[in-house]
């Protein structure tokens, strides 16, 4: 028999740890290393981090400490013995140590531990693809039809998820309500993430259309959309006495995606400005390019069908944009410019054509 100990039980210990230093929330884990014996941590109370860079935009200093923090809290929370103590002095916290029954041993458990230890912490994202989609409207409707809308939505992403995963294709999609809509985005990072994400936002939207078309009653939501690739913070909300295993977001991806909604007309799709990575190129991408790319992956993928209808071509049209970036400027409530593009499909389905999105 392997004298190697079992990792589980190892794992298990640590979240029971950390849960007790988290406090319901009154702490939170910067980062951790770790240790022949156990773990080493960096903690502090949740309102540490707006302390700290408000002290530091007082001090013209906001620019270096908030990327310092951002490199901290990034995507893995792991760091070496020799970087934790250094982040400790650089921030004036105490590091912790919790001693484990057996060391942590192999890549496998050291990126569970990691996974683990964001669930008690903050994490930032610094470029991500996010979708809102925003019922129109949704104040005016009776309460059950507000739910059936909301489910009409969920549903039609749900079935988007189904298609695409059938066909290879899997965006291990995570989404957040936002009362009248909802924020998704995909828990995978890179290239082929936020590409796959806005494929999913088209075949939501042609689901949609579908179920408006065949619907009676407001039992079928008419929705705004907006998609757009930037930064946000992540967190995970306590719910009694742990963590959630789900997360919200919250950034500037997030500011933006509900400023671009509150000029949006019911039915548009709107396209932010930004720069994206697509697969297998080497230079960044505007939004012209990703959705060409997404629309060259939909065309690729045989027998795809919404309510037994078969996808055929799908043409698309802009309104606001000038060569790849986003053009259309309007000023928002705050009196803020925001470029952004209005996106029109037109969808081959069957023997009809679906007329997606609207102009400016």
């Amino acid at each position: 028999m392997s004298d190697r100990p079992d990792q589980s039980l190892v794992l298990a210990q640590l979240e029971d740890a950390l849960r007790k230093n988290w406090r319901l929330g009154q702490n939170m884990i910067l980062c951790w290393a770790p240790h022949p014996a156990g773990v080493l941590t960096l903690s502090a109370p949740h309102y540490f981090l707006g302390n700290l860079t408000a002290r530091a935009h007082a001090l013209g200093e906001a620019d270096d400490t908030e990327q310092f923090v951002r490199d901290v809290i990034g995507t893995s929370h792991q760091t070496t013995e020799a970087q934790l103590l250094s982040i400790s002095e650089r921030l004036g916290v105490s590091t912790n140590f919790t001693k484990l029954d057996a060391p942590l041993i192999g890549d496998q458990a050291l990126a569970q531990a990691d996974q683990i230890v964001r669930r008690f912490g903050i994490g930032f994202v610094p470029s991500r693809g996010v979708i809102l989609f925003d019922i129109a409207e949704f104040s005016l409707y009776a309460p059950f039809e507000q739910a059936s809308q909301l489910n009409s939505l969920s549903y039609s992403m749900n079935s988007a998820h189904t298609k695409l995963k059938r066909l290879g294709i899997e965006v291990n999609f995570a989404r957040t309500t936002t009362g009248d809509g909802y924020y998704v985005w995909n828990r995978d990072l890179g290239p082929f993430p936020d590409l796959d994400l806005l494929t999913f936002l088209i075949l939501v939207l042609i689901d949609n259309a579908v179920a408006r078309r065949e619907a009676s009653g407001n039992t079928v939501p008419l929705i705004r959309t907006g998609f757009h690739v930037g930064s946000h913070y992540e967190l995970f909300q306590a719910e009694g006495v742990n963590p959630t295993l789900y997360s919200y977001i919250v950034g500037d991806v997030t500011i933006t995606l509900a400023r671009m909604l509150d000029a949006a007309s019911a039915g548009q799709i709107l396209i932010g400005d930004f720069l994206v990575q697509l697969p297998d190129a080497d230079e960044s991408a505007g939004p012209r390019q990703l959705v060409e790319a997404v629309l060259g992956e939909i065309a690729g993928l045989k027998n795809l069908k919404i309510a037994d209808y078969v996808i055929g071509r799908i043409i698309h049209h802009w309104s606001g944009m000038d060569e790849d970036r986003a053009s259309h400027i309007f000023v928002d409530k705050h009196g803020q410019d925001l470029r952004v593009a209005s996106l029109e499909l037109e969808v081959a389905l069957g023997s009809d054509t679906l007329r997606l999105g609207a102009p400016f």
